[in-house]
């Protein structure tokens, strides 16, 4: 996909090309997932959305009522000749707790679950293992869903980029989201963007 695709307006098909990989991750609030990979090599591109639910459409009020089952999400788009797939699996997993069910910290319910949308046969299968690597990790079952990509549907603009643009301002991105980034900016520090 070569532009942004727009509030409501729903993306079905992602090509992964030589150059180019899409995934669709939900790791809890999508605020805090999006931070964590805006700073990392090879990322072109992260957007944050919503992704596995059964209704036409999604926006924040309806995901939050909990009644479309869509997760909050990012798509991240990168190039597989700068980061692989399995890095970036092990981010994610790095940046969240796949162990809770519906739940990151204290944000709680079905549209902060830990989940993974592949879009192909090697992505289910560079999946798995992480899940399994999760597991492993955190001494206790991940329990991460592993679900075909079908649909994402972008966040309302306000929820774009929101970290770079609100910053410790937000005392949720000061308590949450702020000792994630830092977490992984120092575990990942050889994997950065370097900064003019």
């Amino acid at each position: 996909m070569s532009t942004s695709p727009r509030f409501g307006e729903a993306l079905a098909e992602i090509n992964n090309t030589p150059h180019k990989e899409t995934i669709i991750l939900g790791g809890g609030c999508f605020w805090c997932v999006e931070a964590v990979f805006q700073d990392i090599q090879g990322v072109e591109r992260v957007i944050s959305g919503y992704s596995g639910g059964t209704a036409q459409t999604a926006n924040y009020d309806a995901v939050c009522s909990k009644q479309t089952a869509h997760v909050e999400v990012v798509l991240v788009e990168f190039d597989p000749t700068v980061i692989s797939r399995d890095e970036m699996l092990e981010i994610f997993f790095a940046a969240h707790d796949p162990t809770t069910p519906n739940r990151q910290g204290n944000d709680s319910g079905p549209q902060y679950r830990s989940a993974i949308f592949y879009t192909d046969d090697a992505h289910k299968a560079a999946a798995e293992h992480a899940i399994r690597m999760a597991t492993k990790l955190y001494g206790k079952p991940a329990v991460t869903e592993l679900l075909p990509f079908h649909t994402f549907y972008p966040a309302e603009a306000y929820h774009q980029n929101y970290y770079t643009k609100v910053g410790d301002r937000n005392s949720y991105c000061s308590f949450v989201i702020t000792p994630k980034v830092s977490k992984i900016r120092k575990k990942y520090s050889h994997r950065l963007k370097s900064r003019a």
